[in-house]
């Protein structure tokens, strides 16, 4: 997903644009949903004053994030059975990306992709850092780490949004501080797996890695000027970050010895899906969200993909729920109870 931007027309180079946190009025319509493309682009909403109330649209793209997120650390996984990390990453948010982009001219006409120089500067920096930096990272790791315990992994996003907008001079109050303390408990039950070396202790690190570019981009990404409509924003940054995540993969070598025609059938449904459902609509969806709903109640969808992530692993690929993973998933979905209620109070 991506992150759309407050909108430039008001001042495309501004640096006090519309934050995460500032949340819509009730009166954001539904045809504004991630999911639905059909319907007239988001307009411009003015942050909440007093009690934050959510919209349904904001409930129903975080639905499809907290659902459909959780899916995809099953299909990297399966993906990557068969396919190098970086390139097949590559492939998928590049062809992601056009896709959407060739979605929004249909609909909307080319004008919707017009952006300034500083806006696509932007948009390409936070697809490095979500794409490459976040994404990226993750599909490496799950080349040895198992899908459930690279989603619970993630958990520590919630500590480190908490962490910069702190450092920023926010104060997301007492429910979150609390919130994160459980993700972080949790977390470092998770990480026991890794130091009894039942995996390797480099994919645990490369997912604590992916984790913190994840934070800086998300975090990043509603304080820089970004194109008007959040749609091309995603694609924008889906296509920098795959082409980003292709060089990488050719520069490690992954295109020595690759045969196409030893990757599986299921590998290639799983990157199809990974194209349409985790990027087109879920990366969309997630975009959508940095913009119209606090950063700190965005980011609990790393607390609930997780037991997604799990159930799913343990169903289809029959991967072990020992008791850290038992344990530790049940403190950190804790977690993100605290804080949607309290931006739900905010």
């Amino acid at each position: 997903m991506t992150s759309p931007a407050a909108d430039p027309a008001s001042d495309p180079t501004a640096s006090d644009a519309v934050p995460a946190d500032a949340a819509p009025v009730d009166a954001v319509e539904p045809a504004a949903s991630a999911a639905a493309l059909a319907g007239s682009p988001p307009a411009d909403t003015p942050p909440a004053t007093g009690r934050r109330r959510f919209g349904a649209a904001v409930w129903a793209a975080l639905g499809i994030v907290y659902v459909v997120w959780g899916s995809t650390y099953l299909g990297i996984r399966v993906v990557v059975e068969t396919m190098p990390p970086f390139l097949s990453a590559g492939v998928r948010f590049v062809a992601a990306g056009l896709l959407l982009a060739l979605l929004l001219v249909c609909r909307y006409g080319p004008g919707v992709l017009r952006a300034s120089r500083a806006q696509l500067a932007s948009a390409a920096l936070v697809g490095l850092l979500l794409l490459l930096g976040g994404n990226g990272l993750v599909v490496l790791a799950e080349t040895t780490v198992p899908s459930g315990l690279a989603a619970l992994l993630i958990a520590v996003v919630p500590a480190w949004v908490v962490l910069l907008r702190t450092a920023f001079g926010e104060r997301p109050g007492r429910g979150a501080y609390l919130g994160v303390l459980l993700g972080l408990a949790g977390l470092a039950v998770l990480t026991l797996p890794g130091i009894s070396g039942e995996v390797r202790v480099w994919g645990v690190l490369t997912v604590m890695a992916a984790t913190l570019m994840w934070s800086l981009g998300s975090f990043a990404s509603s304080r820089l000027p970004m194109p008007k409509n959040p749609f091309a924003t995603s694609a924008y940054e889906m296509v920098a970050g795959g082409l980003a995540c292709a060089l990488v993969g050719l520069a490690r070598g992954e295109q020595h010895g690759l045969d196409l025609g030893a990757v599986s059938a299921r590998s290639w449904t799983a990157l199809g899906y990974l194209i349409v459902f985790g990027s087109l609509i879920a990366f969309s969806a997630y975009a959508w969200l940095l913009h119209h709903a606090p950063l700190s109640l965005t980011a609990t969808y790393a607390y609930v993909n997780p037991v997604v992530a799990v159930a799913l692993g343990a169903l289809i690929l029959g991967e072990a729920v020992s008791w850290p993973i038992a344990l530790g998933g049940a403190i950190v979905v804790g977690g993100v109870c605290l804080i949607v209620s309290t931006e739900r109070r905010g």
